[in-house]
């Protein structure tokens, strides 16, 4: 009988220690540089690339080669309050190396690592950790979990993203939620709406997960993991202890006592000659960013939230 407990015991701490191997060894990395600035916290720079050049689902979008279509740090300062800050696509700023255009012209030019340079010289806050998931990652982790509740309170039926939705909340699958999270010519508030129903999304996700439910249920843990890491690819430095602390600093992001929104916002249609509309951010936002990386940003600093 001890024998038996034994045995039984062992089996129960091995899976997960197994599991979290197995899951480091799946993990893609992708080199996204070295941090330009230097902070406290801890800072995680998080890119939905947008690659359509072999998805069928994409094949009406003229849009060509990869850009970075969603672009969030989140950010868990020493002390004070975790916030996860969506960075509008478009946001003007000075690229290094390349003068002033939108935020997501740096990922089309150099990738992870001009995304990660970007970022840092706008906000002045150190990214440790870059992670990237793919437009189909994200729809093969809704489906892993079963579906996630979205709430939208406007009916929608948009061409682009292929969002067919009644207003109210109901349980999305992947294919559903991805449309929920692209979504933007039909949303009254453009690209800050979309940033908040990105947000949704990834809050809904992560209570999913943490259902205790899950625990026990290994098979569904294995394709959670399997679609999850097959869809991201994460800085050099970064491993599955990373990516679970992470999940952590989602949770606390969008939870009661967490902050969210995008950064103060001057003007949605700031047209500097050349490049088209952009997103004007304040005057202001260096003492935003910096509210930010101390933990002393409130929800009512962020624009949208």
């Amino acid at each position: 009988m001890l024998l038996a407990f034994a045995l039984l015991l062992v089996l129960i701490l091995a899976w997960p220690v197994g599991l979290l191997i197995w899951a480091n060894g799946k993990i893609q990395h992708v080199d996204a540089g070295e941090p330009s600035v230097s902070s406290a916290g801890t800072t995680y720079l998080l890119a939905g690339s947008d690659s359509r050049d072999d998805d069928e689902n994409f094949a009406h979008d003229p849009t060509e080669g990869q850009r970075a279509d969603t672009i969030m740090i989140l950010t868990v300062p020493p002390r004070g309050n975790t916030s996860l800050i969506s960075l509008p696509r478009d946001t003007y700023l000075e690229i290094p190396g390349h003068g002033w255009n939108k935020l997501n012209a740096a990922y089309s030019w150099g990738g992870p690592e001009l995304l990660r340079a970007s970022v840092e010289s706008l906000t002045g806050i150190e990214v440790d950790h870059y992670v990237e998931i793919g437009m189909g990652g994200l729809a093969n982790v809704v489906d892993a979990v079963g579906g996630v509740e979205l709430c939208l309170d406007y009916d929608v039926s948009d061409r682009d993203s292929r969002l067919e939705w009644e207003a109210g909340c109901h349980n999305a699958d992947g294919e559903t939620a991805l449309a929920f999270a692209r979504m933007r010519a039909a949303d009254p508030m453009g690209d800050i709406g979309r940033t908040l129903r990105q947000q949704q999304v990834i809050q809904s996700i992560t209570r999913t997960v943490a259902d205790p439910a899950l625990a026990v249920r290994p098979g569904q843990q294995v394709d959670l993991l399997e679609s999850g890491l097959g869809a991201l690819y994460v800085s050099e430095d970064s491993n599955i202890i990373d990516l679970g602390r992470m999940a952590l600093a989602f949770r606390a992001a969008t939870g009661p006592d967490g902050v969210r929104g995008a950064p103060p916002i001057a003007s949605m249609n700031h047209r500097p000659g050349g490049v088209g509309s952009t997103v004007l951010l304040e005057d202001h936002h260096p003492a935003f960013f910096a509210s930010v990386a101390d933990g002393t940003v409130q929800q009512s600093d962020v624009d949208g939230g």
